[in-house]
């Protein structure tokens, strides 16, 4: 496996992020399409498909947002940690979850000054990845 950089640490499942996502709008569009199409008489049942498909857009982002926002709680909660091992501190309270989700990637040496630079220069996420230059893996995050 190639090294993670910052160039390389996204992930994107295709099945997931492309092919079910166009699943999802062709369902929706079709079933538009077939309720403005539909007879009187399947008018019922015509809704209900496009009901069906609204839902099934909201459950699936509520699911990738929830677990998303689960995974940046650990994150955040194991980045806290490191900090405090390191410099007997916990974060300052003035981080952002964002920039500790930055932070992951840097390794031990220049954790903590790019911690405090976090805080002072109120840098983004992105910023923090750029700065990085001994990248810390983290191949558990999709």
């Amino acid at each position: 496996m190639e090294n993670q950089n910052y160039k390389n640490h996204s992930k994107m499942v295709p099945v997931f992020h492309y092919l079910g996502g166009v699943f999802m709008l062709l369902l929706l569009i079709g079933s538009v399409v077939n309720l403005v199409r539909t007879s009187s008489n399947n008018q019922y049942s015509a809704s209900l498909l496009v009901l069906v498909s609204v839902l099934f857009l909201i459950v699936s982002y509520y699911a990738r947002s929830f677990a998303l926002k689960a995974q940046d709680r650990a994150i955040r909660a194991e980045e806290n940690f490191r900090h405090y091992l390191l410099s007997g501190k916990p974060f300052s309270k003035e981080l952002k979850t964002r920039q500790i989700i930055g932070l992951r990637f840097a390794s031990d040496d220049e954790f903590l000054d790019l911690a405090k630079r976090a805080v002072s220069e109120d840098l983004s996420e992105k910023k923090i990845k750029r700065l990085i230059k001994k990248w810390k893996p983290d191949t558990y995050r999709v």
